[in-house]
């Protein structure tokens, strides 16, 4: 995909090599390199560079909040733009069976010039002829005053522009009684026209040339315009499905059927040639469809259960078919074979739920891509004090409402991640990288710091912060002792008798287990 594999640029800034250096989190360069802002997971990092380049499929294991969905961000920024687009043309031997288009992106470019040809010139309505301008509704035929074509009445001389033949001529006398119903009621031929067609001398030459209703303006085809108009509109009615200037990442975490591999609206019409809306404009694209050259993105696959099955056929196949999914739609009748979905597959799930994961996608990843555990501590070094102070960097900058750090509050957070790593990893001389929720932490300390009008985000705030930000668990051991204890006291009577397990659980010798089992 990219044209040349880029080199490790997942170090910290070598024009900082210690916190010593930094006086506040401003003085710390964040790379514009996407994957250089992951931190901590440099083996994770070197191989999506390479998925990227050789268009390889990951599967990324760990928990929560380690860097999974910024892993598969920064690879989806280092593919090159999608070349192609694709769209669906109506079919008309079988309205029901649209086909597939695939255009370049020369092409694209050609069609899109190609259509500007056709979009004319806009003019003010005073340099349009007079006739031209009358029979468009912009002009009065009485007073000669401009006004919008919207305005049936000039704003100047109170009379209708547009006079209906036999209705509201000069020859009825009560037009100021009825002429108005009349005219709304007899014939709708008072309107201004939306197009007036007509010749004229251009280099001596005469021409034909159109002019159309433009809201307050005139738009003028000339003829070459006009050609190019005729030979777009000879062209099969068609509908662009995936548009070549698209987001190269698309998140399908927790999709459903429709939004994973594409539907058919439906038509109360039944696709009726007068009434209802063809086929080919009801078709919507899944996923799949639209990460196309891309990257799709799946958190936590185990969760999309059997539609792992259709994501498996999409990658071997590289076509996916996008067909009506409701039986009772006018669109279930509706199938597009063939719609390109060739994607990089970046799927993540934590470490329980890899047996989940269907054994047939794991060998198509693990047989054209990789798996990776992704670390959750790295080692307390200098060099990686240096990267959480670039994490703490980035997390103010992205956020845009914290103040900066300073280096003290940077140097919290950092003592902060070795406590974490001590408590949820049992590693010693380590620093977390949980990152989400020392994010988190960051943010509650940023507010704090705004509130009470402070320049900078101080180690005070926060040590504040990490007595506001205890688990909801935490906070009802502390106020009850426990959590069954803080259950029991804070539950009314009819919760008790519907929660009798938890009551139960905690004594099973009383017999009181509900549902009468004692």
């Amino acid at each position: 995909m990219s044209a040349n594999l880029p080199t490790a640029g997942d170090r910290p800034p070598r024009s900082l090599t210690s916190l010593d250096e930094v006086e506040t989190t401003d003085d710390i360069p964040i790379p514009s390199d996407p994957l250089a802002r992951v931190i901590g997971q440099e083996k994770a990092v070197e191989i999506a560079r390479v998925a990227a380049y050789q268009h390889r499929h990951l599967l990324l294991v760990g928990p929560p909040g380690i860097g999974k969905s910024m892993i598969a961000q920064a690879l989806a920024l280092h593919l090159d733009r999608p070349e192609t687009e694709i769209r669906i043309v109506h079919n008309p031997e079988n309205p029901e069976r649209p086909s597939v288009e695939v255009v370049g992106r020369d092409e694209v470019m050609r069609e899109r010039e190609a259509h500007r040809g056709t979009e004319g010139e806009l003019i003010d309505p005073k340099e349009a002829p007079a006739s031209v301008a009358e029979r468009l509704g912009y002009r009065c035929p009485r007073c000669s005053f401009y006004s919008h074509p919207q305005e049936r009445y000039c704003p100047s001389c109170g009379n209708l522009k547009q006079i209906l033949p036999g209705v509201a001529g000069s020859g009825n006398p009560f037009r100021d009684l009825v002429g108005g119903i009349l005219e709304l009621t007899v014939s709708p031929g008072g309107n201004p026209m939306e197009s007036v067609r007509t010749t004229r001398l251009r280099n001596g030459v005469e021409e034909v040339v159109a002019y159309e209703r433009a809201g307050d303006r005139i738009k003028v085809l000339d003829q070459r315009a006009l050609e190019r108009r005729r030979s777009v509109q000879k062209e099969s009615p068609r509908k662009v499905l995936v548009k070549i200037d698209r987001n190269p990442f698309v998140m399908a975490t927790g999709a459903s059927e429709t939004e994973l591999l594409g539907d058919v609206r439906h038509d109360p019409y039944g696709g009726h040639p007068q009434l209802g809306t063809a086929p080919y404009e009801r078709t919507i694209p899944g996923a799949i469809h639209e990460a196309h050259e891309g990257v799709l993105f799946v958190d936590e696959l185990p969760h999309l259960g059997h539609l792992q099955r259709h994501i498996l056929t999409g990658m071997q196949e590289k076509r996916f078919p996008i067909t009506g999914r409701n039986p009772q739609s006018g669109g279930a009748s509706v199938r597009v074979d063939a719609v390109p979905c060739d994607f990089i597959l970046v799927a993540a799930s934590n470490i329980q739920d890899l047996s989940q994961i269907l054994s047939p996608l794991r060998s198509r990843i693990a047989g054209g891509g990789y798996e990776i555990l992704l670390d959750t501590t790295m080692p307390d070094t200098e060099p990686n004090r240096m990267r959480l102070a670039q994490f703490c960097a980035q997390e103010i900058a992205s956020d845009g409402r914290i103040r900066p750090a300073t280096r003290e509050a940077v140097q919290e957070m950092i003592r902060e991640a070795g406590r974490r790593a001590l408590a949820h990893d049992g590693r010693r001389n380590a620093l977390t990288l949980r990152l989400r929720e020392l994010g988190g932490l960051i943010r509650t300390a940023g507010d704090l710091a705004a509130i009470s009008g402070s320049t900078h985000l101080e180690a005070s705030h926060l040590r504040e912060a990490l007595a506001r930000a205890r688990s909801i668990e935490e906070q009802i051991t502390a106020a009850y002792g426990s959590f069954q204890g803080g259950l029991r006291r804070d539950v009314t009577e009819s919760q008790r008798q519907s929660m009798g397990y938890y009551q139960w659980n905690e004594n099973p010798d009383t017999g009181n287990f509900p549902g009468g089992y004692g």
